[in-house]
């Protein structure tokens, strides 16, 4: 038997995953080990590196479903077919980044649910968890299949009448949140949200001055700004029909996503 840890990951895949070998499974140095986790309707296939001789790393897949699924080690070595060597249970599940993600993207124009946001920042967060914090709300947002109507600014795009208002780009800016700033930034609305002002007249430019955040000044004002480094810019996906084929440059680890 396999170990796996952790034994589940964000529905947004992404996390590493270690696995620990047997003494019997650990080979020689031509066995390429692979991980086969199967869902109801997706199924995934990762590549592995060698840490050490008795363990493996990968990256967990983003999945289409909070399920338990199947996961296969499989072996293979040229001239010889592919074993399955062992199988293990693993959980995907919606964790605290997945739940903010999903709330901010339906109160992406709630007044009241901003407002509420907003008593998040009396309590400032240290910078470490506020760099998790942005890595795996980032993360979340971007595996969510949000609507195409879908905007920054909620369904009333009403841009022409200058109402003083919170946005989600206030929300991402007042917590230094760089990359899902960087998000919001690409979105329908997200340049749009800049100029708005809330009620006390502060744009989310004048907020991240304010408080200081110049990358994140920089990030809203520079023409040629690029993506803040994040998990996602190691990430490269190539979508194919009802394939996506995703290359962890971090890790070297290749992931192939295929409808069961």
């Amino acid at each position: 038997v396999m170990k796996l840890n952790p034994q589940q990951a964000p529905l947004y895949g992404d996390s590493v995953i270690t696995v620990q070998l047997t003494e019997e499974d650990k080979v020689e140095d031509d066995v390429v080990f692979y991980l086969v986790f199967t869902g109801s309707t997706v199924q995934h296939c990762t590549s592995t590196r060698k840490i050490n001789p008795g363990s493996l790393e990968t990256i967990s897949p983003g999945h289409d479903c909070c399920e338990t699924v199947k996961v296969a080690l499989c072996a293979s070595r040229e001239g010889h077919p592919v074993l399955v060597v062992a199988e293990e249970s693993f959980q995907f599940v919606q964790d605290e980044a997945y739940d903010a993600a999903q709330f901010l993207a339906t109160c992406a124009g709630n007044q009241q649910a901003l407002n509420f946001t907003r008593f998040l920042d009396r309590s400032r967060p240290p910078a470490a968890d506020v760099d998790f914090l942005d890595e795996k709300v980032a993360l979340a947002f971007r595996h969510l299949k949000l609507p195409a109507e879908w905007n920054v600014l909620g369904a009333e795009q009403s841009l022409t009448e200058n109402i003083p208002r919170e946005t989600l780009m206030h929300f991402a800016v007042r917590l230094g949140l760089l990359r899902l700033t960087w998000f919001l930034l690409q979105q329908p609305g997200g340049r749009g949200a800049l100029s708005i002002h809330n009620n006390e007249g502060a744009t989310p430019v004048s907020l991240a001055l304010e408080r200081g955040y110049q990358k994140l000044h920089q990030l809203l004002t520079e023409e040629g700004a690029r993506e803040p480094d994040s998990w996602s810019t190691l990430s490269h996906t190539v979508h194919s029909g009802d394939y996506s084929v995703k290359h962890h440059r971090g890790l070297g680890v290749y992931l192939l996503t295929a409808e069961a």
